[in-house]
């Protein structure tokens, strides 16, 4: 889930800290009360698991119901998300987990690993994947997913185990209180993690940062090779590595992992999505088409990319290429984003 670029720290939303992690039976535990207006909102009225589906969807949603809002929250256990009514993709996920478990439907968390959710805010860059709902019916798999509009995947989602699920909630948890300054209950949380998967390299990296701000450097780069030796184009803790190494005067390393990051960002479509972004906000439109075609060829699927080559082609004045990438993105687009590029095709070429 969240992944830690450091540069500096950011105080991101989020509860009182405890003076330990919550217990792993904890984070997932459904409060009797809640227990008892699910019974009554959804499995009292028995029928399908489709049609039990259909009224827990309902009842998370209304506003008689949980009236859940998303939003970049806290990552809440599911009593906090109930009692707060406030939840980020995981604590959905949970959430929505554990309730569809308690209706006997097949439930399990889903993780897609290559994501477009990145954001900076006072010098740390947070790169996050993002997790979902699966629910398994007979032979059929849906997928509850509480902000699919807002992430741009690469991959389909994946179910993952128990432990990983928790593994990210602790991650979370553990980064949201290293923002917050809160360093020994932030590693609590974050041994939780790795404890419970130690194969994720994520977790890993956020460690990583969190020595780094302890002030154990080589304490942090044991931890980002950990990250590394998992997944070598990590490219969080490349960064941070890189990092770590021209702070600490070793430019031989410093500039080796700078390769093995630029490597991994060049086969990296989001990443070029982001340069391209950046580029036009600069007024380089030259570049930024440059980088969005990139971002193409390495995921052409993604309608977005291909409007933001659009949108770059027709600040060129590259009316004809600009029609070309609106098409394709109406092609490629949902019902929603169809209307919107057709929209604009059409003022193309009334322009003509």
């Amino acid at each position: 889930m969240i992944d830690l670029a450091l540069a500096a720290l950011l105080a991101l939303p989020l509860p009182p800290p405890d003076m330990a992690p919550p217990a792993r039976e904890q984070v997932v535990e459904v409060p009797a009360e809640l227990r008892a207006r699910l019974h009554e909102r959804v499995t009292a009225a028995g029928g399908s698991p489709g049609r039990r589906l259909e009224r827990l969807v309902e009842f998370v949603f209304a506003e008689d119901g949980l009236a859940l809002e998303y939003g970049n929250a806290a990552t809440h256990t599911v009593a906090d998300a109930w009692r707060t009514r406030q939840v980020n993709c995981l604590s959905f996920s949970l959430l929505f987990t554990a309730l569809a478990r308690e209706t006997g439907l097949d439930a399990f968390v889903q993780e897609i690993d290559q994501v477009l959710v990145w954001y900076q805010h006072e010098g740390i860059v947070y790169n996050s994947s993002h997790v979902n709902v699966g629910i398994r019916i007979g032979t059929r798999r849906k997928t509850v997913d509480v902000s699919r509009n807002a992430v741009i995947a690469r991959h389909q989602p994946e179910q993952i185990s128990d432990d990983r699920a928790l593994a990210h909630f602790y991650n979370n948890r553990g980064a949201e209180l290293m923002a917050a300054g809160e360093l020994a209950i932030a590693r609590a949380h974050m041994e939780e993690a790795i404890a419970l998967d130690p194969d994720y390299a994520t977790s890993w990296n956020n460690f990583g940062v969190l020595r780094m701000r302890s002030g154990d450097a080589a304490g942090a780069e044991a931890a980002y090779r950990r990250a590394l030796a998992l997944d070598s184009d990590h490219a969080p803790a490349l960064f941070n590595i890189v990092g770590l190494f021209r702070r600490g005067g070793d430019d031989a390393n410093a500039t080796r992992f700078q390769r093995q990051l630029e490597q991994a960002q060049l086969a990296d479509p989001f990443h070029q999505f982001l340069l391209g972004n950046e580029y036009e906000g600069r007024g380089d439109y030259a570049r930024a088409a440059g980088h969005y075609r990139r971002a193409i060829r390495l995921h052409g699927s993604e309608h977005r990319f291909h409007f933001a080559l659009a949108r770059t082609w027709l600040l060129m004045g590259e009316r004809r290429r600009a029609g070309r990438a609106l098409a394709r993105a109406r092609a490629l687009g949902d019902d929603e984003s169809r209307a919107l590029y057709q929209a604009k095709i059409e003022i193309l070429r009334r322009a003509r």
